[in-house]
C-alpha cells in the first residue's frame, strides 16, 4: 500500500496537531486571568491594566496579516514551532518586566505568536486530514482550544497557592510552549504519517500543500477583498465584529472586575476556570443548534446573553452581594458564549464563494479579529472613567449586535433544512 493510500486514523492527528494545541491553549488560558493582576502589581491603574490585557488581542490582530504569508513560506509545523518560541520570548519579558509597559510589550509578542500558531494549526489540519473527516477534525480542534482555557486557570490557582506570586503563571505558559515545540520537533514528519507527499524546499519553491495554499490566499489581497465585499462586511460583518468584541471583552472584564471588587487571585482563577468549563461543555451543542434550527438560533441568544451578562455586572458593582453577582454573571456569560461556539467560522463558510473561499474567509476572520482587538481597548478606555460604565457600554453593544444579527443573518445566511441540502 502506498503512503497516499494509508487509511486515516484519529490518533494520527492527536500528537502532531491536537496535543500541541492543547498545551499551547492551556498556557494561554493560564495567563489571561492574571494579566490585569500582574499589571496592577506593577503599579498600573485599572484602566492601564485593561490596556495591557487588551494587547494580547491587538497582537493577534496584527499577527493575522503576515501569518498567512509566513505559514505558506515555511510550512505548518515550522511555523507552529517558531510561534511557540516567539511566545516564550514574550513570556520571559513578562516575567522580567519592571513596569506595566514592558509587560504590555511581552503580552503583545504572545499575541503575535498566538495568531501564527492558530493559522498554522488550521493549515495543518486542512493539509493532512482527508476531506471526509475535516469538519469533525476542525470541530475537535476548536474543542481542544476551549479545553485548554478550561484547564489553564486551575493550574494558575495551583501555582498561586504554591508561590503566592501572580507573575509565576507565565512559567506555566513557558513550559507549555516548550513542551509543544519539543513535541513538534521530535515527532515523525506528518507527510509520512498522513500520506501526503511533501517535496523538499530548495532554491526553487515546492508546490504548496492545501492548507498552506489556503492561508496564503487568505492573506493575499486582504484589504482589497475587504473592499470588494464591503456590503456584507459592513452589515453582517458588523455583527461578527461585535461578537468578537463581546467575547474578548468578557475575557478581559472578568479579571478586571475581580480586581476592582477585591476577590483574591486564586479565587479569581478558580471562578474563571469553572466558568470556562461551562463554555467548553457546550461547543458541540452549539453546532447541533446551528445545524438543526439555523445560525440565528445560536448567534442571537449568544449575543443577548453576553450583553445581559455585562449589564448585570454594570448595575451590581457596589451592592453588598457583588461577589455573588460576579460569579453568577461569569457563569451566565460562559453559557452564552458556549451556545455561540463556532458561529463565526460557520457564517464565514456559509458566505464564502464555494469555488474560491479563501480570500473571503481571510477578510471575514480579520473582521471578527478587529472586534476582538477593539472590544478590550474600548473597555480599557472607559474603565478610566468607571469600570461599571465600561461593562454597561459593552452590554448595550451586545444587544445592538443581537439586533444586527437578527436583521442580516436571515438575509445573507438563511437556514436550509437538512433534508433539502
Amino acid at each position: 500500500m502506498s503512503t497516499a493510500e494509508l487509511p486515516f486514523r484519529w490518533r494520527s492527528i492527536a500528537l502532531p496537531a491536537l496535543l500541541p494545541t492543547l498545551l499551547f491553549s492551556i498556557g494561554e488560558g493560564a495567563i489571561i486571568p492574571m494579566i490585569p493582576v500582574v499589571a496592577g502589581n506593577l503599579g498600573a491603574t485599572l484602566a492601564i491594566a485593561g490596556l495591557v490585557a487588551a494587547l494580547l488581542m491587538v497582537g493577534e490582530l496584527v499577527g493575522d496579516i503576515p501569518s498567512g504569508w509566513l505559514v505558506s513560506r515555511v510550512g505548518e509545523r515550522p511555523a507552529m514551532i517558531g510561534a511557540a518560541l516567539l511566545s516564550i520570548i514574550g513570556l520571559i519579558i513578562c516575567v522580567l518586566s519592571p513596569n506595566p509597559w514592558a509587560l504590555g510589550f511581552g503580552i503583545f509578542l504572545v499575541g503575535l505568536a498566538t495568531a501564527v500558531f492558530a493559522l498554522a494549526r488550521h493549515a495543518f489540519m486542512t493539509s493532512f486530514v482527508p476531506i471526509a473527516y475535516r469538519a469533525r477534525a476542525l470541530s475537535t480542534l476548536g474543542g481542544t482550544f476551549r479545553a485548554g482555557f478550561f484547564i489553564g486557570p486551575f493550574l494558575t490557582a495551583g501555582a498561586l497557592h504554591l508561590t503566592g506570586d501572580a507573575a509565576s503563571v507565565f512559567w506555566i505558559h513557558i513550559v507549555a510552549c516548550l513542551a509543544a515545540a519539543v513535541m513538534l520537533l521530535l515527532l515523525r514528519d506528518p507527510s509520512k504519517s498522513f500520506g501526503t507527499v511533501a517535496e523538499a524546499r530548495g532554491t526553487t519553491r515546492a508546490p504548496l500543500r492545501e492548507g498552506e495554499a489556503l492561508v496564503e490566499q487568505e492573506a493575499h489581497g486582504l484589504f482589497r477583498t475587504i473592499y470588494e465585499n464591503r456590503g456584507v462586511l459592513t452589515k453582517l460583518g458588523a455583527g461578527a465584529a461585535l461578537i468578537g468584541a463581546l467575547r474578548s471583552s468578557r475575557a478581559i472584564i472578568l479579571p478586571l472586575w475581580a480586581v476592582s471588587i477585591g476577590i483574591g487571585e486564586t479565587n479569581t482563577a478558580l471562578i474563571i476556570g469553572i466558568a470556562s468549563g461551562i463554555d467548553f461543555a457546550l461547543f458541540y451543542a452549539s453546532g447541533q443548534i446551528m445545524d438543526r434550527f439555523g445560525r440565528l438560533w445560536s448567534a442571537v441568544p449568544s449575543m443577548i446573553g453576553l450583553g445581559l451578562g455585562h449589564l448585570a455586572l454594570a448595575f451590581t458593582h457596589d451592592l453588598p452581594s457583588t461577589v455573588v453577582w460576579f460569579i453568577s454573571a461569569a457563569m451566565f456569560m460562559s453559557l452564552a458564549n458556549g451556545i455561540g461556539s463556532g458561529i463565526l467560522m460557520t457564517l464565514g463558510a456559509d458566505l464564502a464563494d464555494k469555488s474560491n473561499p479563501a480570500p473571503f474567509l481571510g477578510a471575514w476572520r480579520f473582521t471578527g479579529d478587529l472586534g476582538n482587538a477593539l472590544g478590550p481597548l474600548l473597555v480599557a478606555a472607559i474603565t478610566g472613567v468607571s469600570i461599571a460604565l465600561a461593562a454597561g457600554t459593552m452590554g448595550v453593544l451586545g444587544l445592538v449586535g443581537a439586533g444586527i444579527l437578527l436583521r442580516y443573518v436571515p438575509r445573507y445566511a438563511p437556514h436550509v433544512p437538512r433534508d433539502q441540502r
